[in-house]
């Protein structure tokens, strides 16, 4: 989103004023810019300034786990001023079993403000663990008894929390407290975030990822001829995606125009945490712009008819690492991969593991 770029205040008489030595003004600065005829264009950045630029906010991380060391990198590079993205990164106890642990990888690219990824980086690891510690495992196994039962389990964790966003939202709008809290509990549910989250099981060797929004993974490969291949483990979730728009329109028949240009009822995204436009009743979006500030509902251009349209329900999909096959993940959000294709990354990480 836009910001105000500059604000400029002068005051040209200033009369029996005292100011103190912190609001002591200093010299103007002196405009000496030569016309020379021609047009002056800023340096275009070196590869040492982007090399710079994306080492600022990166990480680097070996993790220890079940006899065997696991490395990532991330890191993350900001359009805006705040950036609104968060992510999260880490091992935790294998949800049946603590003498183990497990990784997580976690992605969260917000749109409308900061505040609902910001959530989504405190919270929804937590969401889904709790999700998955209420499993039936087998008794001889100590495992629950399918993969389908752990996919269900990241769905009902990633669904629960955006039901707490939103119940929490309704219940604030009734509530006794200052405005200035009324408003920040509110945030999370009028701002909006993807969430890509992947879990790694390393005594099964298993992969999970859950995907709710256009954030996108990639598994990379190499087969037995030396060749890396990409594999797609999400599917971007927007209004471009057919299967997408064709869903959403069943659970509202007879309702026309949901996709159009791209867009589900004017939003990119067709999956989202937050996001109340889409998902509130339409009195009280009204009334939370009234009263907190709230976005501006849905106009009728857009033909509203039967709120919700929109779900934070992620797909998820699991995937075996075989030990014997070289491999590794790539997580990003759908800003890179705007500008890159899978096999492309894969083959700049294949390029990077080459020269280390």
């Amino acid at each position: 989103m836009g910001s105000l770029a500059a604000l400029l205040a002068c005051t040209f008489t200033v009369a029996g004023t005292v100011l103190s030595k912190s609001q002591a003004p200093g010299d103007a600065p002196v405009l000496e810019e030569t016309l020379t005829g021609q047009v002056n264009v800023e340096q275009v950045l070196s590869r040492d300034d982007v090399t710079r630029m994306l080492e600022h906010e990166s990480y680097s991380h070996i993790s220890h786990v079940d006899s065997s060391a696991l490395r990532y990198d991330g890191t993350r590079l900001s359009s805006n001023n705040l950036c609104e993205d968060r992510f999260t990164h880490g091992s935790f106890p294998c949800p049946w079993d603590h003498s183990k642990r497990w990784l997580a990888w976690g992605i969260f690219d917000s749109h409308s403000g900061w505040q609902t990824a910001g959530l989504l980086q405190r919270q929804l690891l937590s969401s889904v663990r709790r999700s998955l510690e209420s499993e039936v495992v087998d008794a001889n196994t100590q495992q629950p008894s399918s993969a389908e039962g752990i996919r269900t389990a990241i769905m009902t964790g990633f669904v629960g929390l955006d039901k707490l966003i939103m119940d929490t939202a309704i219940d604030a709008g009734q509530s006794s407290g200052m405005l200035q809290e009324k408003v920040g509990v509110l945030s999370p549910a009028f701002a909006d975030s993807c969430a890509l989250l992947s879990l790694y099981d390393p005594s099964a060797r298993k992969l999970y990822v859950a995907c709710t929004g256009d954030s996108r993974a990639v598994l990379g490969t190499r087969s037995a001829d030396g060749r890396w291949q990409a594999s797609p483990l999400s599917v971007d979730q927007n209004g471009r995606n057919a299967d997408e728009i064709a869903r959403i329109s069943s659970e509202h028949p007879g309702e026309t125009g949901i996709g159009r240009n791209g867009r589900m009822l004017g939003l990119a995204v067709t999956r989202a945490f937050g996001d109340s436009r889409w998902k509130l009743p339409l009195h009280l979006q009204r009334e939370y712009e009234r009263r907190f500030y709230g976005p501006v509902p849905l106009t009728p251009r857009y033909g509203v008819i039967s709120l919700p349209y929109l779900t934070a329900e992620p797909v998820v999909t699991s995937v075996e690492i075989d030990k014997n096959q070289p491999s590794f993940l790539i997580m990003a959000s759908d800003g890179m991969w705007d500008s890159l294709l899978g096999e492309q990354a894969v083959e700049l990480v294949r390029k990077w593991l080459d020269k280390h």
